[in-house]
């Protein structure tokens, strides 16, 4: 994650991620700048991967109940679809 020691937000670590996406789309790069930036992406998005995964980790201990998780479509408001 990111150096001190407050770790930088998801939101904060996708930005610098998009931020080094831009400039090498551009194309105008040396290539060990370049590679510096794609290096540097890289341990962007394992850290916002590692985010996401604890997200959603505490989402199922969250919602996770005593007949285990429910897993449902987006949009589905606990209604039972069974039949």
């Amino acid at each position: 994650m990111s150096q001190g020691s407050d770790p930088r937000s998801f939101e904060a670590a996708l930005g610098e991620l998009e931020a080094r996406v831009a400039k090498l789309e551009r194309g105008d790069l040396a290539l060990e700048e370049a590679l510096r930036l794609f290096e540097e992406g890289v341990g962007l998005v394992r850290e916002c991967h590692e985010r996401l995964d604890a997200a959603d980790a505490r989402i199922i201990a969250l919602t996770a109940g005593a007949e285990g998780v429910r897993e449902a479509p987006f949009g589905d408001h606990g209604e039972d679809t069974r039949s």
